[in-house]
């Protein structure tokens, strides 16, 4: 630990197992050095996180608060209106009880630890003179107008950059002059709470610690840019995918023994409570090239499977376990399930539904070793012909098979927890 005695850490997270799994990773790396790390978060991640030893606390809302969990993932990962929901109806009405729980837990603490959308830390950290470190999961967040990235909301900003840096930041100051009253409730707590008024918009600059800012991908998805906050240093991708089920692990490696490299489709933990068609698609495409299969489907049920075990179904597998050993991964690209598919040195079709997972495609088309296919427009026949390429074209099993190599040796929560150590 270098002569730094343990210390309470708290981190804060909200979302799906991608905005976890990473801070589960470095909890675990901290409490390797001695520290004491305490996760706050969704009531559902109690026993995941437990489960490795680590300390729970909730964090509002809870789930129960917000009703159908399938309808209000469609609402989020709506292109263009995802966004506004997910400030406006889903974090701000909630930002007392946040503040609330957040507060209460960091009595004792000697760090925190935000994720992007935990907006009420950084009140925390001024409330109690508390050193505050922020992160970011992907590229996006920085919103940079030096390497701009596709927005699911605006995809057409990327080409408007081509043309003109400063047309790219007046769209942007135009889009934070919009979306400021969306945090009018964040604003009125810090009036209540007694702190002066924000100087940034929380879901712009106003996320981004003075102190430290850790950007938990690797330096091949991005370079640093000058218009990134000051003191972001980029760890690495801070990988860690579950602990593996020994049913479900007997059970793929009696698939794999069995005959050629599958190809493997996921849909990630949030896109997967909506999948529409796409696994229908999926084996149909699976059917169509005469190719073994593996549906990684989710939280939800599905009856893929074919009757000649071609096709194999699972509801959850640690991406560790099955990415190595496919032939292509198809995945919506979250920023979590791309970071397993970079490391796994295969290449891979992109189907990007919302978000950053547009941005993370693009990224990893940029790296030569992927394609794409917008969600929205899946059909088995698009399958096909992309799946056809990426399967016969050496050149992007070569690609892939480098980025794994060098993503593989990075260690993102060693970093992240080294750094953190400084303060």
């Amino acid at each position: 630990m270098g002569g730094v005695s343990g210390k309470r850490i708290l981190i804060a997270t909200f979302g799906s197992l991608g905005d976890l799994h990473p801070y589960l990773a470095i909890a675990k790396e901290l409490k390797s050095r001695g520290h004491r790390p305490l996760i706050a978060t969704l009531d559902r991640y109690r026993e995941a996180v437990e489960g490795e030893g680590v300390e729970f606390a909730v964090m509002r809302p809870l789930e129960s608060q917000f009703g159908s969990t399938q309808e209000v993932v469609r609402r989020i990962l709506h292109p263009r209106k995802g966004p506004e929901y997910l400030i406006r109806c889903v974090m701000m009405p909630f930002v007392r009880e946040s503040y609330d729980d957040l507060y209460r837990l960091s009595k004792g603490a000697d760090l925190l630890l935000s994720h992007p959308i935990t907006v009420t830390m950084p009140l925390v950290a001024e409330k109690r003179g508390l050193p505050w470190v922020s992160t970011v999961l992907s590229p996006m967040s920085f919103f940079s107008a030096h390497d701009p990235s596709v927005i699911a909301a605006a995809p057409w900003l990327h080409h408007l950059r081509r043309i003109s840096v400063g047309l790219y930041r007046g769209f942007f100051e135009l889009a934070k002059s919009i979306s400021a009253s969306w945090e009018r409730p964040l604003h009125q707590l810090r009036v209540e709470i007694g702190l002066p008024p924000a100087r940034k918009l929380a879901m712009f600059e106003g996320q981004f610690s003075p102190r430290l800012n850790l950007a938990l991908f690797s330096s091949l998805f991005a370079e640093p840019q000058p218009d990134w906050p000051v003191n972001t240093v980029i760890c690495g991708f801070a990988r860690y995918d579950g602990r593996p089920n020994p049913v479900a692990s007997a059970e793929l490696k009696k698939y794999l023994e069995a005959g050629e490299p599958p190809i493997v489709f996921t849909l990630g933990s949030s896109v997967s409570m909506d999948p529409g068609d796409f696994f229908a698609e999926a084996h149909e495409a699976a059917t169509q090239l005469g190719r073994r299969a593996i549906l990684v489907t989710g939280s939800l049920p599905s009856e893929h499977s074919d009757a000649l075990e071609r096709v194999k179904v699972f509801q959850y597998l640690p991406y560790s376990e099955v990415f190595p050993n496919a032939s292509v991964i198809v995945h919506t690209g979250g920023i979590g399930t791309m970071s397993q598919a970079l490391a796994a040195g295969r290449p891979m079709l992109v189907t990007p539904a919302a978000f950053d997972q547009p941005d993370n495609a693009h990224r990893a088309v940029r790296l030569g070793m992927a394609r794409v296919v917008p969600f929205q427009r899946v059909t088995s026949k698009k399958l096909v012909k992309h799946l056809g390429e990426l399967l016969t074209d050496r050149r992007y099993y070569e690609r892939a098979a480098r980025v794994g190599a060098r993503l593989r040796d990075e260690k993102g929560a060693r970093r992240a927890s080294e750094l953190l150590e400084k303060i």
